[in-house]
């Protein structure tokens, strides 16, 4: 099944999202080439493509795991949890409907 999940950052969270970006992108690709991601992307502050130093307010990413539990302990291991730019890693079921 799939499930989302919405990082939701701190304030002025851009320097540590940024430090942290590459390990956060790994687990992603990960996801990716076992066939499971269905989507990913940061969450720009303001209404751009390219926030600059406004940054980012979270993150959303849309995968499949076996259970919400194992969801849940994939999100709360997330880099950025980590390195202090998500406040915290909400999880929720998601039924695919479209495309």
């Amino acid at each position: 099944m799939y499930y989302m999940i919405h990082g939701i950052d701190v304030e002025n969270s851009l320097e540590a999202r940024l430090a942290a970006r590459p390990a956060h992108l790994a687990r992603l690709e990960q996801l990716r080439d076992e066939g499971r991601l269905l989507l990913a992307g940061p969450l720009p502050a303001i209404d751009s493509p390219d926030p600059g130093p406004a940054g980012f307010s979270g993150s959303l990413v849309v995968a499949e795991f076996d259970s919400l539990e194992a969801a849940r302990k994939w999100a709360d291991a997330d880099p950025y949890i980590e390195a202090g730019v998500y406040r915290e890693a909400r999880v929720f079921p998601f039924k695919r409907v479209l495309p």
